[in-house]
């Protein structure tokens, strides 16, 4: 079959490119394996949704990474609209941390940034602070910085669905397979899956997080680094859950830095449970080759990183009430320059990655950028480096 793109990954950034390009009027397919049943046993690669809860907002600390986010969170409710399937939760989201001292950097730059982009948001400190937050316990000397309107956190299951179906409803091919081989021809691409089936476009995105670096995907190496991340998870019974009904997302660095996480309020996943979730912490293990990543994806993360993550929660909510505590594995990968990798290989292969610890919220835009990267076009909106690929 030909197309005009072909994009290699059905992930987040790869399915909103997908999207784009069918509103571009492009011919497209977008090829990736569907989520496996059981990730123990799983030989094959592994995507970034596999979750029920990622944290959106616009406040960043980075004026880039929060431009990314506003652009995609004002097209949450079109996405959602032309795929018939809700994704985004708007529970509000809290950013604390110390605003003096030598770690108050990521609430001054917030607050800078905020400011800039005329963000929405509320400032509490002290017993303002307790009384809006009553089940969060903070030490003295933190602000916290609450966004209620357009914050809150996406189901990235939902958001990657509800992007296939707005795109493949655009006339986009979806096609449920893995890309074992990118070849280069003088009229085209050429993509080889794992099934045998071959298919050809006149360009390709290749946007397939840290896996990007497979062998046979890209004609020339990029430069990312990729580390194991553990996420922590508490069980959550029907009453402590609706004690937590008015919970938002939390980021929050404590005024000494030994706490340092991120939480989710209490979310039902697919196992019918209810779970509230936090990550960040201690974990700086870099993952190397593919192999290493897939045996990282089949575990369950690092126990000494769960225990730690939970002792910073339970500092931060010393009343929750809880049944359990277990955990589970996920990546971050990070470029060089702080900024998604979005460049060209060559006339005909562009490379979209590189999430750098806030690709989630972000995803729809960077499937914009990456949609345009592939026609040529560069957004005057952007004055940055998206990385160098040859």
């Amino acid at each position: 079959m030909e197309f005009d793109c072909i994009v290699v990954g059905a992930g987040m950034m790869g399915s909103a490119a997908a999207r784009h390009l069918t509103l571009m009027g492009k011919t497209v397919a977008l090829i990736g394996p569907v989520e496996p049943a059981q990730k123990a046993n799983h030989s094959g690669v592994f995507a970034s949704h596999y979750d029920q809860a990622r944290i959106t907002r616009a406040l960043d600390g980075d004026a880039d990474w929060s431009r990314f986010a506003m652009q995609s969170i004002a097209r949450y409710a079109e996405i959602e609209q032309a795929a018939g399937h809700r994704f985004f939760h708007e529970v509000g989201s809290l950013i604390a941390g110390p605003d003096a001292g030598p770690h108050r950097r990521m609430i001054q730059e917030s607050l800078r940034v905020g400011e800039a982009h005329s963000v929405d948001f509320q400032q509490f400190k002290g017993a303002d602070l307790a009384a809006k937050f009553p089940f969060l316990q903070f030490p003295v000397g933190v602000l916290g910085l609450f966004e209620a309107k357009w914050a809150g956190f996406i189901n990235p299951r939902d958001h990657v669905h509800a992007q296939i179906v707005a795109a493949t409803r655009g006339g986009a091919t979806l096609i449920r397979s893995e890309v074992t081989n990118v070849l280069e021809t003088a009229d085209g691409v050429s993509v080889t899956c794992a099934d045998g089936e071959t298919y050809h476009a006149d360009k390709i995105i290749v946007a397939c997080g840290p896996f990007s670096k497979a062998e046979g995907l890209l004609p020339a190496p990029i430069d990312l680094t990729t580390y194991a991340r553990t996420i922590t998870f508490f069980e959550i019974d029907p009453q402590e859950a609706a004690r937590l009904q008015h919970m938002p997302t939390v980021i929050y660095v404590s005024p000494d830095a030994s706490t340092d996480i991120y939480v989710l309020p209490p979310v039902t996943y697919a196992d019918g449970k209810c779970w509230l979730k936090l990550g960040g912490g201690p974990d700086d293990d870099v993952l190397e080759t593919v192999a290493e990543m897939k045996e990282w994806f089949r575990s369950d993360g690092d126990p000494d990183s769960r225990d730690a993550l939970a002792a910073m929660l339970l500092e931060l909510m010393p009343n929750l009430r809880f049944q359990s505590v277990t955990s589970s594995s996920c990546v971050t990968t990070y470029t060089p320059t702080g900024k998604p990798l979005i460049c060209a290989q060559s006339e005909r292969i562009i490379a979209l990655t590189g999430g750098n610890g806030a690709g989630a919220k972000c995803s729809d835009e960077l499937g914009r950028l990456g949609a345009l990267a592939v026609m040529g076009v560069v957004d005057p909106m952007y004055q940055i480096d998206f990385g160098a690929c040859t």
